[in-house]
């Protein structure tokens, strides 16, 4: 779909519009705990402390949610607060295709199971379209639903990256893949759980990094640079292996620069990881920046979705 000068701009009014108001005045959190645990007080007192350096200094507005029940440690900043999903989204989608196919008793035909593969692992954003046009919104909505995911907010029309997401949301999301539950089946979580393990490397950095090696890493990242609080860039992403998982969630705007949003979230997620695993000694570096990094126009396709 080509789009002029007047259409962009009209798309560009319609996310200001739908972004979520009064950012700029929303407090940034100063609680001195971000981070609960009732039998591990002093690690939720760390990992807090490593969250609050790692945003030291950054102009990054930042939401982060941490759910490992193995150490029982909760983590929650601004997690109520709404950001335009980008890429994120594409994993509602996903949970809806596969909860469709789930009720009507079927496995997803060799069109749905391709254009799933495409959009979760490569981030493809015409298969997103598709699918998301094919589940519709009756379905999009219902999932969201049954998954209590009241916080979130369906794009207008099909712009599918303008769906209000929020951190609270997200694990909620994370939590529907990684553990037994009445929406979705545990033929559906591993189908998800799978593409999310094999997102291409290049699209593999935010909250994998500093993760221990030996754990399998399932991610999903988005990206979207607007006119309003400057490129989002989000990473989600579950951590299994050696029977346990856990689940970090990082949104972020008001970033300068795609890499200057990564680094933001990578620098959390190190903190995050060296906290939750002590005596690990493998693990995964911060990213490298890709060439295509920070163009805009290489990012935005035609439909504003977002990456």
């Amino acid at each position: 779909m080509k789009v002029t000068a007047a259409g962009t701009a009209f798309l560009l009014t319609l996310a200001l519009l739908i972004t979520w108001p009064g950012r700029a005045a929303a407090a940034v959190s100063t609680a001195p705990e971000l981070c609960a645990s009732s039998a591990h007080a002093g690690l939720a007192a760390r990992i807090s402390r490593g969250i609050e350096t790692a945003r030291h200094g950054r102009v990054s507005f930042v939401a982060v949610e941490v759910d490992d029940p193995g150490a029982g440690v909760v983590c929650q900043l601004d997690s109520a607060a709404h950001f335009d999903s980008a890429s994120v989204v594409k994993v509602i989608i996903l949970g809806t295709l596969l909860r469709e196919a789930e009720t009507r008793h079927r496995h997803l035909t060799p069109s749905e199971a391709h254009l799933a593969r495409l959009m979760i692992t490569k981030s493809d954003n015409n298969a997103a379209s598709a699918l998301w046009a094919r589940v519709g919104r009756g379905r999009l909505q219902y999932f969201l639903g049954r998954a209590g995911m009241k916080q979130t907010h369906l794009g207008p029309g099909g712009y599918w990256g303008l769906t209000q997401i929020t951190a609270h949301d997200e694990l909620l999301l994370l939590n529907l893949l990684m553990y037994g539950n009445t929406v979705l089946n545990a033929g559906s979580r591993s189908i998800a759980l799978n593409l999310m393990a094999q997102v291409i490397p290049s699209q593999r950095w935010g909250v994998p990094a500093g993760a221990p090696a030996d754990l399998t890493v399932h991610v999903k990242n988005g990206w979207l640079p607007l006119a309003t609080h400057g490129w989002r860039i989000h990473s989600i992403g579950c951590f299994t292996g050696h029977h346990r998982g856990y689940s970090i969630v990082v949104l972020t705007e008001d970033n300068p620069t795609m890499e200057y949003g990564i680094t933001t979230i990578e620098q959390a997620a190190e903190a995050i990881h060296r906290q939750l695993n002590p005596t690990a000694t493998a693990i995964r570096p911060p990213s490298t920046p890709a060439p295509s990094w920070g163009k805009p126009d290489e990012q935005i396709p035609s439909t504003l979705g977002g990456r």
